[in-house]
């Protein structure tokens, strides 16, 4: 989706963004959840064609803390559609190694090479403060399913040393107390994911990593070094108590369970960029923060908008007898120049579909499956591994990463490599994404 996807990153989108008035944003998450059908919120869209097929808006949070407020028409679209589409595919292995290469330095440069040295040093600090406290961040429950602090800080930031910086900086951004707290299930999109192949649905993506990668690394050297020297003031203050935590994890899931459709607050969420616009900055940084979010917003909302819609239509066109589930981020369908506007452009007829509104199925029918059992089969949450598919092994049977989200993977391959290690003194170092577990001897 998250996730990339990206999505481990979901305070370096929102935490700076309220920083200049943070009680409006807070003030508009006060809602009463309900949990009855037609007064949940709705995140899906019908794409009016036979078979139908349709749009879907996920969000980068453990999806237990969303599945109940998600409305069963939602969960029927996703069921009875035969092909799923992401953003991107997290689990191709090529997917993961190509946004590992997009993040590192070119070969020979570390950063401490090419960051001034008071922020390195101040990075450092930051990271060793990190690595210090997770410990006492990480909850019993994780603890209790064998996710361990050094375990994920070394997932999350193992290799921070020969990053870029932007990628960095937005690194900095997922390592505080509120989102390691989050780590041990699976987010949405990637839950949907794991469901889509355990379902043997046709899967997909509608981007390569490079068109989301590069933009990031294209940000000036100037502009990335303010980037982060923002986000380590941020960081800092909040080590200090100087300030309080303006938005948290829990204020995103609120916003979405309350069927909030503040375009503001998911497109932040989609371009995977902090807003660093603030009232409090001298005029000079103003202008650079304002340029930062008008590059990003073209490049990692528009542009990324205007380019996944005419790949679904694409799709369409090319399966018109498929029924389609895009699940894209929530952003991509809120506000101006959206993946909907841009089917609508191109002739098709897409409309909100509430909850408890039935879903108008004409001629869908997913392959090998009656619509009748389809109706009776559970839209409970579920997790499992499909038997006779290991998509995360290479030919020597050893994983190739691993989610810190899939707890239950980690068991397996963990009893796995204590039987491989009776045999082998060494094993073979491999380069990970931080979104990914690394492997190694511990």
């Amino acid at each position: 989706m998250m996730l990339v996807t990206w999505g481990v990153f979901i305070h370096a989108f929102l935490i700076l963004l309220v920083r200049a008035n943070p009680w409006s944003f807070r003030d508009s998450a006060n809602c009463e959840l309900n949990r009855k059908q037609t007064e949940l919120n709705s995140f899906l869209w019908t794409i009016k064609r036979d078979p139908p097929s349709y749009f879907y808006g996920t969000i980068h949070v453990p999806y237990t803390r969303v599945w109940d407020f998600i409305p069963e028409n939602s969960k029927k679209a996703f069921q009875e559609s035969q092909i799923v589409y992401f953003e991107l595919d997290l689990t191709d292995p090529h997917t993961i190694s190509a946004l590992t290469s997009c993040q590192l330095l070119p070969q020979g440069e570390n950063l401490q090479d090419v960051l001034p040295r008071d922020i390195y040093r101040r990075l450092k600090r930051h990271l060793e403060y990190v690595k210090l406290m997770m410990p006492s961040w990480m909850t019993p429950d994780q603890r209790g399913k064998g996710l361990y602090a050094d375990y994920l800080f070394n997932a999350i930031a193992g290799n921070w040393e020969r990053k870029r910086p932007v990628w960095v900086m937005l690194m900095v951004n997922s390592l505080t107390e509120a989102d390691i707290k989050t780590r041990g299930v699976p987010v949405l999109d990637l839950y949907l994911a794991q469901e889509a192949e355990r379902m043997r649905k046709g899967t997909g993506a509608v981007e390569m990593v490079e068109e989301q990668c590069h933009p990031l690394n294209r940000l000036n050297f100037s502009q990335v070094i303010f980037a982060l020297n923002q986000t380590l003031l941020q960081q800092e203050s909040l080590r200090a108590g100087s300030v309080q935590i303006p938005y948290t994890t829990e204020d995103l899931i609120k916003h979405y369970n309350c069927g909030d459709l503040n375009s503001i607050i998911f497109n932040h969420d989609t371009s995977q960029v902090p807003n660093f616009n603030n009232v409090t900055l001298p005029p000079k940084e103003q202008i650079t923060a304002q340029e930062i979010d008008s590059y990003f917003r073209q490049e990692l909302i528009y542009k990324r908008n205007e380019r996944m819609g005419k790949r679904v239509r694409a799709l369409l066109e090319e399966h018109p007898d498929k029924s389609f589930f895009f699940a894209f981020g929530a952003g991509h369908f809120l506000g101006n120049n959206t993946v909907i506007d841009v089917l609508r452009s191109q002739g098709y007829e897409v409309e909100h579909t509430p909850a408890g509104q039935p879903l108008n199925r004409r001629g869908s029918k997913s392959e090998g499956q009656d619509l009748d059992q389809l109706d009776s089969s559970p839209l409970e949450p579920f997790l499992h591994e499909s038997q006779d598919q290991h998509p995360l092994e290479d030919e020597d049977g050893m994983p190739h990463m691993l989610l810190p989200d899939s707890l239950e993977l980690l068991e397996k391959v963990e009893r796995k490599l204590k039987k491989r290690r009776r045999k082998q003194k060494k094993q073979r170092h491999r380069q990970f994404n931080d979104l990914w577990v690394r492997i190694e001897e511990r």
